[in-house]
């Protein structure tokens, strides 16, 4: 997808959540579905390869929980600046927000939680088929 066409539904998603900052609906292995309005796509791409990498890391460590590797929904990374939250959002894809210090993460996280839960179908990244030459 390179239109941004599910942009909209991200802004919509971080417009009630005072000191969010940014959105980025990706596919597992890195490739950017949508972002929100404030980010870029020269941001939001190298982004979304990094994030896919990190989840891959979470739910591979997770495997020594009992749930196993698939147990796996979501983490939050702190930094100086701020928050990352990083969490599933349907078979193929991912959802990160980024937020500053001030944020309240319950927030934060119950507005991406209903985001995935209201339109989980349209942020499903179908597995990519083969595109080979035809035989």
């Amino acid at each position: 997808m390179t239109d941004n066409a599910l942009g909209w539904m991200l802004d919509q998603a971080l417009q009630g959540v005072p000191h969010a900052l940014d959105a980025i609906l990706f596919s597992t292995d890195g490739l950017l579905i949508a972002h929100s309005a404030g980010l870029g796509r020269d941001d939001a791409e190298p982004l979304a390869a990094g994030l896919s990498a990190s989840a891959a890391l979470a739910r591979q460590n997770s495997g020594t929980l009992a749930d196993g590797p698939r147990g796996w929904r979501q983490s939050i990374d702190e930094y100086e600046g701020g928050y990352r939250l990083l969490m599933a959002a349907g078979p193929g894809a991912m959802l990160a927000a980024t937020a500053s210090t001030r944020v309240n993460l319950g927030e934060l996280t119950y507005q991406l939680q209903k985001l995935v839960q209201r339109v989980g179908k349209e942020l499903t990244s179908p597995p990519r088929q083969d595109t080979g030459s035809p035989s």
